[in-house]
């Protein structure tokens, strides 16, 4: 009897800390990418908050579905959120996470962008 439930909380022990490591990866961002995309303001949408009293979409009232491309130049359509309209033809950096998906979106200049990205934009008249 003894033996079984030594058993027992063992399992539920390597179970918890199992989940513990899951939730501290979860949230940490870790195995995050960087994926690259300009700003196409044909391709937003306005969210429709549905009138209730919980947000789930965050607060962001547009969605963007864009392709975007990886530090190798790899292509993936990406659709993440804003608060506002972003500025037509404007270099957007994602940090995208595999099951969280966009964590965080930020402008970046035309230079900063990998080699292998710059070839499918080009460089904004404003620069």
């Amino acid at each position: 009897m003894k033996k079984k439930m030594m058993i027992g909380f063992s399992v539920v022990g390597v179970i918890a800390i199992g989940f513990l490591c899951f939730c501290i990866w979860f949230l940490s961002g870790a195995d995050s990418a960087y994926y690259y995309c300009q700003i196409d303001n044909s391709k937003i949408e306005e969210i429709d908050s549905g009138g209730g009293v919980i947000d789930l979409h965050g607060g962001m009232a547009y969605s963007y579905t864009l392709p975007a491309y990886d530090e190798n130049g790899n292509e993936k359509d990406i659709t993440f959120g804003a608060s506002r309209e972003l500025k037509e033809g404007a270099l957007i950096r994602l940090t995208v996470m595999p099951v969280r998906g966009v964590l965080e979106w930020s402008e970046v200049q035309y230079e900063e962008l990998p080699a292998a990205v710059q070839s499918y934009y080009t460089v904004p008249a404003n620069e």
